[in-house]
């Protein structure tokens, strides 16, 4: 397992508007380890899930950073597929979603020691049909401690969401409900 940087220079996070506290838990990182081991390989943990929002954050680490210490676009459409994802699976009352589509434009680049907020809400929840919209979003703190957001990405995650589970995934099912505000 590679090591996962613990750099916490804030006590909790907030989201885009300024208000709604994230603060940070310590069983978030297995929760998150729980529900997406390529997340948690890369240091993004989960703090809300539900089928109307899912939010995370993550810190630049060097695992997924570039050699030029911006984070990885790949690592971004990561994130956003496997967010939206986790949405899609919990809105389709727990069917097996498959992406089909990921779309992600690049705003502004995130740097070493970052601290990265993802948001992710539904466009459209079909029977068959979802899509997605993830925001990563840079958190800047200011001397008042009045902590802004910088637009870093924006991705559209089309899935299908009416796939038939094994009775292999219920256990599954089981930890996501652990978790998720339903």
């Amino acid at each position: 397992m590679w090591p996962i940087c613990k750099w916490r220079p804030f006590k909790s996070w907030f989201n885009r508007d300024g208000g709604e506290v994230f603060p940070e838990s310590p069983s978030s990182q297995p929760r998150t380890a729980e529900l997406d081991q390529a997340l948690h390989a890369v240091g993004f943990e989960f703090d809300l899930l539900s089928p109307q929002k899912l939010t995370g954050h993550l810190t630049v680490t060097e695992i997924c950073c570039q050699p030029f210490k911006v984070l990885h676009g790949g690592v971004t459409a990561m994130i956003a597929e496997g967010v939206a994802s986790m949405g899609a699976y919990i809105a389709s009352g727990f069917q097996r979603v498959a992406g089909v589509q990921l779309s992600t434009n690049h705003i502004r680049a995130a740097l070493l020691g970052d601290r990265i907020l993802v948001e992710a809400v539904p466009i459209h929840k079909g029977r068959t049909i979802q899509v997605w919209e993830v925001q990563l979003l840079k958190i800047v703190p200011s001397a008042s401690g009045d902590n802004k957001t910088m637009l870093l990405s924006t991705s559209r995650i089309t899935l299908l969401s009416n796939l038939p589970s094994s009775m292999d995934v219920k256990s599954f099912e089981d930890t996501v409900k652990k978790y998720a505000k339903l």
